[in-house]
């Protein structure tokens, strides 16, 4: 006769799936002091556009296994152009969303019920609290910003929840990553 008790991983093995929770939480401790002045405010709010594009590219690809790469893909640039100072994140993202979204209207996917579909709602909804909070007054900014992150981390959590469109431990790992950083810009950490 077969047991009937449950299998117990080592602790080791169940360590390592923390991984995402403990790389978001040294990212946000990195972040912390960092929304004090205009120009980290504004990086925060242009950051706010990467969390729905790559749901959107990845929604697009129809590929969650892309999530990481894609990450990394979209870090890069956004560090370039912080950096020179040319043009900003902001107006690349927005043009490759846009881009995103177009791509989508033609193909019908944005006309039929799809998981591109939603991530396009939430590529506009997101990008409209990121963008206010570089145009708007700083104040009010911080707070549409931290509700933009406070609002993609329980979007991340849902979608860790469902095992859709993005990979697991990055849909965990942004979750918890968002939500901190929403509380460093709520509470001035």
């Amino acid at each position: 006769m077969a047991s009937t008790t449950p299998t117990r991983r080592p602790w080791t093995d169940r360590l390592t799936d923390g991984w995402p929770i403990a790389l978001a939480l040294a990212m946000a401790a990195a972040t912390f002091g960092g929304s004090e002045t205009a120009e980290g405010l504004a990086a925060l709010s242009e950051a706010l556009l990467l969390l729905p594009l790559l749901y959107l590219l990845v929604a697009k690809l129809r590929r969650p296994e892309a999530s990481w790469p894609l990450l990394v893909v979209l870090i890069a640039p956004f560090i370039a152009l912080r950096a020179l100072d040319v043009i900003a994140p902001a107006a690349v993202y927005s043009a490759l969303a846009l881009t995103v979204l177009i791509w989508g209207a033609v193909d019908g996917r944005l006309r039929r019920p799809d998981p591109f579909r939603v991530q396009a709602w939430g590529m506009l909804g997101f990008g409209a609290l990121a963008l206010a909070g570089l145009v708007l007054d700083p104040d009010l900014g911080r707070w549409l910003v931290a509700a933009g992150f406070f609002g993609h981390g329980v979007w991340d959590l849902v979608h860790f929840k469902l095992d859709k469109v993005v990979a697991r431990s990055y849909a965990l790992w942004c979750g918890v990553l968002d939500i901190g950083i929403a509380a460093e810009l709520a509470f001035r950490l």
